[in-house]
């Protein structure tokens, strides 16, 4: 737990820096970014809620398919990791559309770079273990890493913290042991 918590740390303190550092210079790449409805980033910016966030982001990746769209793509992970950093999690952890928004950064993240992926879903069940979907997706990525065995202990440990919905989580269970490659099926989700 100490080892997993300083990395949390060292996470939170990498994207604080990096924010820090390059505040001016997004600050000025995203006024000048009309494409994007720098606007309403602004306006969220204002309210701060996860909802809002979420919604705006979720807009913005129906412009493409940001597997295939490497602009889409960093534009996404610009604006989740905006959205992240925005949003504290002391504050927002209890809130399905913030715990949304770290689970689709992380997907995200996989195409650049998966360590860093790793790390993303691991914030994210650390600070969002009562939803099930947040442990569904993590071990989904861990099968897809080819790494059954965590896979499996995400599962089971999402079960053992009561995450909700159990019946989301017995189906990722039944779909795993069934050797299928979709811990849930676009119909299960």
């Amino acid at each position: 737990i100490a080892s997993i918590m300083s990395r949390v740390r060292d996470l939170k303190n990498k994207y604080k820096n990096e924010d820090n550092v390059t505040d001016e210079f997004n600050y000025t790449k995203i006024s000048a970014d009309t494409t994007d409805n720098s606007g309403t980033v602004n306006q969220i910016m204002m309210t701060n809620n996860p909802e809002d966030w979420l919604s705006f982001l979720l807009r913005l990746e129906k412009k493409g398919i940001p597997q295939m769209d490497t602009a889409l793509l960093n534009r996404l992970i610009g604006r989740y990791s905006q959205a992240v950093t925005a949003l504290p999690a002391e504050k927002h952890s209890q809130d399905e559309s913030y715990a949304r928004i770290l689970v689709r950064f992380a997907e995200l993240k996989v195409f650049q770079d998966p360590e860093e992926a790793r790390d993303q879903f691991h914030l994210a069940r650390l600070n969002c273990k009562k939803f099930a979907f947040v442990h569904v997706a993590f071990a989904q990525f861990e099968l897809s890493q080819g790494n059954r065995k965590k896979c499996k202990q995400l599962l089971q440990k999402a079960v053992d913290c009561c995450a909700v919905p159990l019946e989301m989580l017995e189906t990722a269970l039944k779909n795993f042991h069934s050797q299928k490659k979709q811990l849930l099926s676009d119909e299960e989700k």
